[in-house]
């Protein structure tokens, strides 16, 4: 079989020398110029990998093969056209990284939407890495100005001081199989988000089967919305280290093995929050469902703990033990300062609407305002054609 190994732009090819290796060691493209000698280039089994030189270009109706790391650093942009299918070989060293001021333009269409995928004949949860985006928005695991943090996966910096930090766009991409783990402590996710502004664009994303979280934002102060979680084995959507965006229209759906639908950390308690003048993670969360698996099952649906403030805007919450479990004495200050709190609420088959394990003396009927009127993601207006069931 005729393999190319990259096609850039138009009817340009790509070499590239790339090993499977952790991020600081993948090796460079090189970039020839020029085409098959007849004018045009087969598309089949692109293989990609290594750290990009030049702006590189995914064009639609091609199938890539990602054998590696793929790296975009600082000042290089990563193009993806509609309809792109990216097969990972296996290994959590094979992901795709956006560095600080590197830049993602992924831009599909319901009808036609992007696709990073295992490139196993039987795929599975954690067969391969995930797309791990990093900015220069605030974060609280460090001091502040434009102090960093390293990602978990690649130790590749993030944070800074920048909350309008442009990242590119990512809309009407869909990940699959992903969050392959490097080791106990280092795990990828569907989507990484760390220390990633507001001015970058999150928009129809989906992670389907991952092993680990599904999204997953490390600070940070983007916004995202119409976001679908299928069948994450650990924490479906996850927040850290000072994250205060907005969330809107979020679906959750557990399978067969799961953890919460959210857990969300007013900072990392593996670092501590260093942050100088303290802040908290704060976002918004408009339009929320979570399916689980039935009270029976047992496990929380969100749980709150770290000091995250959290303000939840129409939320319908099915099938689990508790709907909302709240940890730790600073978490409960968020309550009693109104910083945290539930307006119009839906509970199907839920045992404990509010289990509170804060110091602060709070219960349902200051919690939770509009019980009953919750109607959640709605999410079946605007799944049709990108995701997957």
């Amino acid at each position: 079989m005729k393999t190319n190994k990259l096609l850039l732009g138009f009817l340009t090819v790509v070499s590239i020398l790339a090993t499977s290796c952790a991020a600081d060691d993948t090796a460079d493209i090189t970039i020839n110029q020029g085409d098959n000698g007849a004018g045009t280039v087969d598309p089949s089994d692109l293989e990609i990998g290594g750290t990009l030189t030049s702006n590189l270009t995914l064009v639609t109706g091609t199938e890539y093969i990602l054998s590696s790391a793929l790296i975009v650093p600082t000042g290089l942009v990563l193009t993806i056209e509609p309809g792109v299918v990216v097969k990972a070989t296996t290994g959590s060293d094979v992901y795709v990284a956006i560095k600080q001021g590197g830049m993602i333009m992924a831009e599909g269409t319901s009808s036609n939407p992007i696709v990073f995928t295992s490139n196993s004949a039987t795929p599975n949860p954690g067969d391969w890495g995930g797309l791990i985006v990093l900015g220069r928005a605030p974060i609280n695991s460090v001091v502040g100005g434009d102090a960093t943090s390293t990602s978990e996966i690649g130790g590749l910096p993030y944070g800074g001081s920048d909350v309008n930090d442009n990242s590119g766009i990512i809309r009407y991409l869909r990940i699959e199989y992903s969050g392959g783990a490097a080791d106990a402590a280092s795990e990828n996710n569907g989507f990484s988000f760390y220390g990633v502004g507001n001015g970058t664009t999150i928009d129809f994303i989906q992670a389907f089967e991952g092993a680990d979280d599904g999204v997953e934002f490390f600070g940070g102060t983007v916004n995202a919305s119409h976001i679908s979680v299928v069948g994450a084995q650990d924490d479906s959507v996850d927040w850290t280290e000072g994250f205060t965006g907005t969330l809107t229209d979020v679906y959750i759906e557990h399978r067969q093995s799961h953890d919460k639908g959210i857990e969300g950390d007013g900072f990392n308690t593996d670092i501590g929050n260093n942050s100088s003048p303290i802040f908290w993670s704060a976002p918004t969360i408009n339009n929320l469902t979570i399916n689980g698996l039935g009270s029976s099952n047992g496990n929380e649906a969100i749980r709150l703990r770290a000091g995250t403030r959290a303000i939840f805007n129409n939320v319908f919450i099915e099938g689990f033990e508790e709907a909302y479990d709240l940890d730790d004495s600073e978490t409960g200050n968020g309550v009693l300062a109104g910083d945290t709190n539930v307006t119009d609420i839906s509970f199907d088959d839920i045992v404990l609407s509010l289990k509170n394990d804060t110091d602060a003396q709070f219960n349902e009927d200051t919690f939770f305002s509009g019980i009953g009127n919750g109607t959640g993601a709605e999410y079946n207006t605007w799944n049709a054609g990108w995701t997957r069931n």
